[in-house]
């Protein structure tokens, strides 16, 4: 009989094997050493499974089957994989357990080491993984933490079989068998048969002699005596033998007193000493050493296969456990008098354990994320990060960071302290909502089918920065469906621009959606009031079948959409901030109603949210890459200006992103500044404070975009590659841009879920609207010039710094282009009526101050950008120079039950941001345009800033 064989009949010591994989149980290996060398038993955990799939392409045809016929998560994908292997095994072992009435034969399958800090997790973990594998012989494993023991007793006293893992100390060993023994009493007191519950707790030997022998080392460099060197000498690699043959002496001690011998007559089976990491890792060690030193009756040994190869060949079969047990006493006492504590060192190989366990896991996972990547091809959007140093280096930093200190699990399982530990936990709904919502499709489809149904012509989005945002994306990108009405958005108090809306528009076949999550933002309710107005003058009582809400429960929106009877009510969710909605019912009601299929819609960004889920280690997580690539620009080079480049059909969806990016980060004076619409050109005409984020359409790339980002990449620019195979794909770019946000916040040390300097402009200017209702008009104002067509206005300290105003519009502004500095960035921000000509008119000057000044640029609407990029330009770093533009409006449009109309809207809102950014200390000017000849006055400010550039 070989060594192997012969250590269970002669000793009574059970072989386990401390490996498994697909194909070594498929092809029969496994039963082969069942039946040849009296293997008992198998135990797994994150490093063995690794090997077994990230390590080999043995897994890749079942991880492609499952992917054929739908997307999956990455967790899902390696379960799948590791508990068909684990049911493979106990179905393999079924007989050696039938045959030891369950004592042996056991198949052991790790709780994730995640969760081994956590309590409740495991237990939830623990009892989710016993009911799907649905096997008697299954040992799930849980380590003995602090944490882990308590759940230990309360498995048991469910009368889950457990195999206790990463024990290295005597004391922590006793802990764990009293745990299991009241946890066996429970089950036996709620009726459960206590002989069918079994146990092993795995002492983990190797370890000990590395941490042991290396601590020893020290202590022998730092012993000048020869004896005392000798003594310490002579510890080396016996101390984890020493520790293991007391544990068996404890062993036998706690399950000799009664309390377990009342439960042993009920046929309780006592939780064997499991001998774990029995691999020498010393060489100058015997190959079999953890082997030979440790047989002894009702034990088990679970080795890795070249130990038990080297055991079989020339292993030694005889009784040693309870050997010289007084040396094994001698041996820690000896340790002792070294000053090495066995506890400390075993309180360490517990935490090193649990990090090498999940290290092995973010490599495991990594592995699979990185095959689910390749099966997606080109259904994932692409992402590839072009980074020179410093910040490449520092993006790997932060990469490694947020994985060592799992980060990404602890964003998604809302821990506030990943950023400033105020309420973070609290706006984290947008996690999840992609889910949630797809068990409502069936809402979105019904109301879908009642909008075509109804024959409406056009539905018009009221509302403003992440209620409007997301929807203008949609519109811009899907276009038009057949037998669908068109999309359009209003987002500005401009009543020229108002009145462009509704004269595009057939009132009796529109439907309006009034979106607002309040329910008390400005914007929404002015436009509520005027076009419900003009509906009920139009279609009398029938008006409110005309208008949808959407709103958060209990919004003085609802209350006011229920007392007009709005033809449906949507509900948003009150965890879930306006700029990360997109995916909820802001973004989705307006989809349905202009016909985007919104189940479609919603896996296409479920494929994303799976991508960059808690499961997905950082270094495969797109978002958490993007976000660090991010962060790491401008902290590690002063890159903080993103500049958005992107293939038309697309080219509105940094129109949204900067809101998500300014208002997110841009406060404390720190920040990312997004840069969108300025057309890509030679790098000569950029700063150093630029990294580029190219959204790639394959299907429309424009060949000149590409040739210019390359230009740039050879530059030294850093530059962010995203690539959609279609415009359907464009859902997924809408979560990987929340997580990057998310992630860059954290890196920032800010919170990216609120906005303080938003509302400051809201109170600001709901202060000047209420008194201009009051009074009738708006406090009159002292213009630092003016004449026929423009006036010039500042405050104080601007005034104080801008002397030239008194001159005129062309040195008021030389004056004010003049106080910009590298790395600052200039923002037009026109409170005029969004269309091309005056866009197209300062676009142009925009494109000019960049290429002569090299600085970033923005090109902002009022109101419409306060509630997107408004935050950073005052919350974020001084950075900034801002011209505002107002004008006389080309005729006021009054608000049906108000005093006054949009035009004192609007005016008080960009009075009320101006004087928010003079609180912030900004360096701002203002240029109003009198008369309402906003074309010419527009042509005449552009003209200005170019010649200030001469």
């Amino acid at each position: 009989m070989n060594p192997l064989k012969a250590l269970f009949p002669e000793q009574g010591q059970a072989v386990w094997l401390d490996f498994v994989a697909r194909g070594f149980v498929l092809d029969g290996k496994l039963k082969a050493l069942v039946d040849e060398d009296g293997l008992r038993g198998v135990t797994s955990n994150p490093s063995i499974f690794e090997k077994a799939i990230g390590g080999s392409q043995e897994y890749d045809a079942a991880l492609k089957s499952v992917m054929d016929q739908g997307d999956a998560r990455v967790i899902d994908l390696y379960e799948g994989c590791a508990i068909a292997d684990i049911q493979a095994a106990a179905d393999v072992l079924r007989p050696v357990y039938e045959a030891s009435d369950g004592a042996d034969g056991y198949v052991s399958l790790e709780v994730s080491p995640y969760l081994a800090l956590d309590t409740d997790e495991t237990l939830a973990e623990a009892r989710r993984l016993h009911k799907t594998v649905a096997r008697d012989n299954l040992m799930v494993k849980v380590p003995a933490t602090r944490e882990g023991i308590p759940a230990i007793r309360a498995l048991t006293a469910d009368g889950i079989s457990i195999n206790v893992t990463l024990l290295f100390s005597v004391e922590t060993y006793e802990a764990v068998a009293r745990a299991f023994i009241d946890g066996l009493e429970e089950f036996g007191a709620k009726g459960g048969d206590v002989s069918k519950v079994a146990s092993v707790a795995s002492f983990f030997i190797s370890r000990i002699d590395v941490a042991v022998d290396k601590a020893l080392d020290d202590r022998i460099a730092a012993t000048e005596g020869a004896d005392e060197k000798a003594a310490l000498e002579a510890l080396k690699g016996k101390v984890a033998i020493a520790n293991a043959k007391l544990a068996y002496q404890r062993y036998k001690a706690v399950f000799a007193e009664p309390k377990w011998q009342g439960l042993a007559a009920r046929g309780a089976k006592a939780p064997r000493l499991l001998w774990a990491s029995t691999g020498v890792k010393n060489k100058a060690y015997s190959d079999v050493l953890y082997v030979e030193e440790l047989i002894g009756p009702d034990t088990v040994n679970t080795m890795p296969p070249a130990t038990m190869d080297a055991f079989r060949d020339h292993g030694t079969v005889k009784a040693a456990i309870e050997a010289d047990v007084p040396g094994a006493k001698a041996v820690m006492d000896g340790l002792a008098r070294a000053g090495i504590d066995i506890e400390t060192v075993g309180d360490q190989l517990v935490d090193e354990g649990v990090q090498l366990f999940i290290d092995a896991a973010d490599k495991l996972l990594g592995a699979v994320a990185g095959k689910r990547i390749d099966f997606l091809g080109p259904k994932l959007d692409g992402q590839t990060l072009v980074l020179p140093e410093p910040i490449a280096a520092e993006a790997k930093k932060a990469v490694e960071a947020w994985r060592a200190s799992g980060a990404i699990r602890r964003l998604w399982a809302h821990d506030k302290t990943v950023w400033s530990n105020a309420d973070e936990d609290t706006w984290l709904g947008w996690l999840r909502i992609v889910e949630d919502e797809l068990a409502r499709v069936s809402d979105y489809a019904a109301f879908a089918d009642d909008v075509r149904q109804t024959g409406f012509t056009d539905v018009v989005v009221l509302g403003m920065g992440g209620s409007s945002l997301g929807p203008e994306v949609l519109a811009e990108t899907y276009g038009t469906r057949e037998g669908f009405p068109r999309l359009r958005i209003l987002d500005s108090t401009d009543p020229d621009q108002v009145r462009e809306t509704e004269a595009a528009i057939t009132l009796e076949t529109t439907l309006f959606i009034v979106a607002s999550k309040s329910g008390s933002t400005l914007e929404p309710n002015v436009f509520r009031d005027y076009f419900l107005g003009r509906m009920k003058a139009a279609v009398g009582e029938r008006a409110g079948a005309h208008f949808v809400a959407v709103t958060d429960p209990g919004s003085a929106m609802e209350a006011a959409a229920k007392a007009d009877n709005f033809r449906k009510i949507f509900y948003g969710v009150k965890q879930i901030g306006g700029r990360y909605s997109v995916l909820s019912a802001f973004g989705l009601v307006p989809a349905a109603a202009s016909g985007i299929d919104v189940k479609a819609f919603l896996d296409t960004a479920r494929t994303m949210v799976r991508s960059c889920g808690p499961a997905v280690p950082p270094a495969q997580n797109p978002g958490v890459l993007l976000g660090t690539a991010l962060g790491a620009a401008a902290l590690a080079a002063g890159r903080d200006k993103v500049t958005f480049i992107a293939s038309p059909g697309i080219d509105t969806f940094g129109a949204w992103a900067e809101q998500l990016i300014a208002e997110s980060t841009g406060k404390d004076g720190k920040g990312l500044i997004p840069i969108d619409g300025e057309p890509v050109d030679v790098p000569a005409v950029y700063g150093l404070d630029r990294i580029f984020v190219y959204l790639r359409l394959d299907s429309r790339a424009d060949a000149r975009q590409d040739e210019a980002v390359r230009n740039l990449e050879r530059e030294g620019h850093p530059v962010v590659h995203i690539t959609l195979a279609n415009e359907e794909q464009l859902p997924q770019e809408f979560f990987r841009f929340e997580i990057a946000t998310a992630v860059a916040g954290a890196m920032l040390g800010i919170n990216p879920f609120d906005q303080p300097d938003v509302e400051a402009s809201k109170i600001e200017t709901k202060k000047l609207f209420d008194a201009a209702e009051a009074s009738g008009s708006l406090p009159a104002e002292t213009p630092l010039f003016s004449d026929d067509t423009l006036a010039l206005y500042a405050d104080a300290k601007n005034a104080e710094a801008l002397p030239q105003a008194g001159e005129g519009l062309d040195a008021a502004l030389k004056a004010h282009l003049a106080r910009t500095k590298a790395g600052d960035y200039v923002a037009l921000l026109a409170y005029v009526a969004r269309n091309p000509k005056h866009h197209a008119i300062l676009q142009d000057a925009r494109v000019a101050l960049r290429d002569k000044t090299r600085l970033a640029t923005c090109l902002e609407f009022g109101p419409r950008f306060l509630h997107s990029t408004g935050q950073a330009y005052k919350g974020g770093p001084d950075t900034g120079v801002f011209l505002q533009i107002t004008a006389d409006p080309s005729e006021d449009l009054s608000i049906p039950g108000r005093k006054l109309g949009f035009g004192t809207v609007v005016a008080a809102q960009a009075r009320g941001d101006f004087a928010v950014l003079a609180e912030r200390g900004r360096r701002a000017l203002r240029v109003h345009i009198r008369g309402g000849e906003v074309e010419a006055g527009l042509k005449r400010i552009a003209a200005a800033l170019k010649a200030a550039l001469a």
